[in-house]
């Protein structure tokens, strides 16, 4: 028997949709399959979504906050202690956080200087010498390396010591080949055998290291560092 419903007003056309889909399996089962793709498809855009504005960063609606400002910080550092001892051990802690190893340190001049170490990549983030994406990126295609001195004098006044960092970048510069190629260590059949102990030739000449200067983003990260664990 044919469907028919009279509706009146402005509900005619919804009037028509509940009584066809009442009246006809095969539009229901259409309807049941839509509903299901559009569940699936919905919370899949959300996923997609979701982790777009992760790795990307999405400002959320409402009132953005006011971010704090970084409080500069001195360099020397002016450190509120009479202890020398506990001003030395710190500074070391510090660079031992930056996994800097100490090459030597003068007790009477009151300096402590590191050994050299070669600038980490982008992908090597859990080292902390290279400061910024820039600093990395050049590590990444060259060979950099760093000395950071922490000088620890008395104050004029006795109200402390003043801690100045100093980091100097260098370059390095090959003046020959780095390494020999992998045919250096076959033998070939035309010449007679030749009993050398050693046929991989290394480096032909010690590497050079220019100066460039002092890196200042690693001296504020450093005196950061400093000025936290001093206030403890």
């Amino acid at each position: 028997m044919p469907y028919h419903q009279t509706c009146y007003g402005t509900a005619d056309r919804s009037c028509d949709i509940r009584g066809f889909l009442r009246h006809s399996p095969a539009s229901r089962s259409i309807l049941f399959i839509a509903i299901r793709e559009t569940s699936l498809v919905v919370p899949r855009r959300l996923f997609i979504t979701g982790t777009l504005c992760s790795l990307l960063g999405c400002a959320l609606p409402g009132p953005s906050q006011p971010r704090m400002a970084p409080v500069p910080v001195s360099n020397p550092l002016l450190v509120a202690s009479q202890n020398e001892e506990l001003v030395w051990e710190r500074a070391i802690d510090v660079l031992h956080d930056f996994q800097f190893e100490i090459g030597r340190e003068n007790r009477l001049g009151r300096v402590i200087e590191t050994a050299p170490k070669v600038g980490a990549g982008l992908l090597e983030p859990w080292h902390h010498d290279s400061v910024g994406f820039t600093n990395r990126l050049e590590s990444s295609l060259q060979s950099i390396r760093r000395i950071v001195l922490i000088s620890l004098q008395p104050d004029d006044q006795g109200q402390g010591y003043l801690v100045s960092v100093t980091v100097l970048k260098e370059i390095e510069d090959l003046i020959g080949v780095a390494g020999s190629s992998a045919g250096a260590a076959t033998f070939p059949e035309n010449t007679p055998l030749m009993r050398d102990l050693d046929p991989v030739v290394g480096q032909s000449s010690p590497s050079r290291w220019l100066p460039l200067g002092r890196d200042p983003l690693l001296e504020e990260a450093i005196l950061t560092r400093l000025r936290t664990v001093y206030s403890w």
